[in-house]
């Protein structure tokens, strides 16, 4: 498995679709209420594709795996904050249920691809 653009990476589009999921989520009239909390929700959800992206572009397998770590992160991050919304009975549960779910989907993807990237620096 190796990547001639960045396009070819399954892990980096779902993670551009899980940014405009929160953003189309983050639109609920109640998060008005709490401007910086749901800057901080997109800002996290970028920050996982976006990283990916930036890792992938630097050229070199020992980059691109520090940055899909910062990408884990980031989706570790949004996950956080998406059971904190939900705690707070803003938007349906189901709703953010379903974000939840694909945040673990992508960060254990991002995983196996580190793993896969590490076997090959190691050969």
């Amino acid at each position: 498995m190796t990547f001639n653009n960045l396009e070819d990476i399954e892990v980096w589009k779902r993670g551009c679709r899980l940014a405009v999921a929160v953003y189309d989520l983050t639109k609920h009239e109640l998060l008005n209420k709490d401007w910086g909390f749901k800057d901080q929700l997109r800002r996290s959800a970028v920050s996982i594709a976006s990283n990916i992206a930036e890792g992938f572009e630097r050229g070199s397998q020992k980059e691109f795996i520090r940055f899909l770590f910062i990408a884990k992160g980031s989706c570790g991050e949004l996950r956080t904050q998406l059971y904190i919304l939900k705690a707070l009975e803003w938007i349906p549960a189901e709703d953010v249920d379903n974000q939840i779910k694909e945040c673990k989907e992508i960060s254990s993807m991002i995983q196996g691809l580190v793993n896969y990237l590490s076997k090959l620096t190691k050969s």
